[in-house]
């Protein structure tokens, strides 16, 4: 049974690398989202160009993870309290956003983050909305951290604990 969700979290590098390695995860792709123009490049949307969200597509198995457990993931790895902003990234191609294609997802996340934000005295800022567009990015993009380890990412990938990780990947 596979399912699919996009997340929004700042570069999508970080939220990649760590993604493509969770529990029950298929396949990942770095791309752009809900943005105002058809096939934007990297540069399009670092210009302001495009209004595109830094984005990683996720195709995942929903008989060994569920949204849920992807959510918990994701809220582990971004501040949901800021705005256009995660780590040292700033502007609205690093806004948080959960981009669903199932109408179900959409009740799913209300839920959560209602349960997230009842425990908040700060508002959560995390988009939630139907996926409108999704744009592949360039290659040089996709698996970009593993390509260049060394490379900037605002996440902890050691986030991930061991029982979490998909096995052989």
């Amino acid at each position: 049974m596979e399912k699919e969700i996009v997340f929004a979290g700042g570069c999508f590098w970080g939220v990649d690398a760590y993604f493509k390695d969770v529990l029950g995860v298929i396949e990942t792709k770095t791309g752009y989202a809900n943005g105002n123009t058809k096939n934007p490049t990297y540069e399009d949307v670092c210009a302001g160009i495009a209004t595109h969200a830094e984005v990683v597509y996720i195709k995942y198995d929903g008989n060994k993870t569920n949204l849920n457990i992807l959510l918990d993931h994701f809220f582990r790895i971004v501040n949901p309290y800021t705005l256009n902003k995660q780590g040292n990234d700033i502007g609205i191609q690093y806004r948080s956003g959960i981009y669903y294609s199932n109408l179900d997802d959409k009740k799913i996340v209300a839920d959560y983050i209602n349960k997230l934000q009842a425990k908040s005295d700060r508002k959560i800022v995390v988009a939630v909305e139907e996926l409108r567009n999704f744009y592949e990015a360039e290659e040089y993009h996709q698996d970009y951290l593993t390509k260049n380890p060394k490379g900037y990412c605002h996440i902890d990938l050691g986030l991930l604990k061991e029982e979490e990780k998909n096995p052989g990947k």
